[in-house]
């Protein structure tokens, strides 16, 4: 049973060290939603508030990504949310800790547990958030900004895609900019969601 087979692989991955990340994660920070869902969104790593947490998508990224799915018309309980590294890889910055992205090493250490989640719940939609999803998820040719909101041919799920990462529409330098990067973000999932 798909619930029992995503508890095994929580239980397993809470004890992973394959990568040196897990020294100064606070957590494995393992996926989460229905076993059966119908969209699985794949992001590059938590960030500090899921690595507290251990929930994925719970901070500020995660926030804006919940509020896009419900105005793209994606109910959230058939969503699958994940991360393709499972431990925040951060460097402190006075008292805060900062992100930093992942290596290869790191990202090839993790690849088993993302391939182990699509694999048990088979989800129909795959959505690889930012470079770093969309290079595991999909291959090293695709690029986020040429590709996103397309199908991408894959033997995954029947339609998988790529977009930008919420923390991108975050960053964006003033109001108006993150505005229209988020209206670009919600048009991608709709896009995307049709193709299904």
């Amino acid at each position: 049973m798909a619930a029992d087979s995503l508890r095994r692989l929580r239980a397993e991955a809470a004890g992973c060290r394959r990568c040196p990340l897990w020294k100064r994660g606070t957590q494995t920070v393992f996926g989460e939603g229905p076993p059966g869902a119908r969209v699985m969104m794949v992001g590059e790593q938590p960030g500090d508030v899921e690595d507290i947490e251990g929930r994925p998508f719970v901070g500020p990224a995660g926030t804006l990504l919940r509020a896009a799915m419900e105005e793209a018309g994606i109910r959230p309980e058939h969503v699958y949310l994940t991360n393709a590294v499972k431990h925040f890889k951060w460097r402190p910055q006075g008292k805060r800790r900062i992100h930093e992205r992942p290596n290869r090493d790191e990202i090839l250490a993790c690849r088993a547990w993302l391939d182990e989640e699509i694999a048990t719940v088979r989800p129909h939609v795959i959505i690889a958030l930012g470079a770093t999803a969309a290079s595991v998820v999909v291959g090293p040719s695709v690029r986020v900004m040429r590709d996103r909101g397309k199908p991408i041919p894959s033997d995954k799920a029947k339609v998988v895609a790529v977009t930008v990462h919420p923390s991108s529409i975050l960053r964006a330098p003033d109001s108006a900019s993150r505005a229209e990067a988020r209206k670009l973000f919600v048009r991608d999932l709709k896009a995307i969601l049709r193709k299904a």
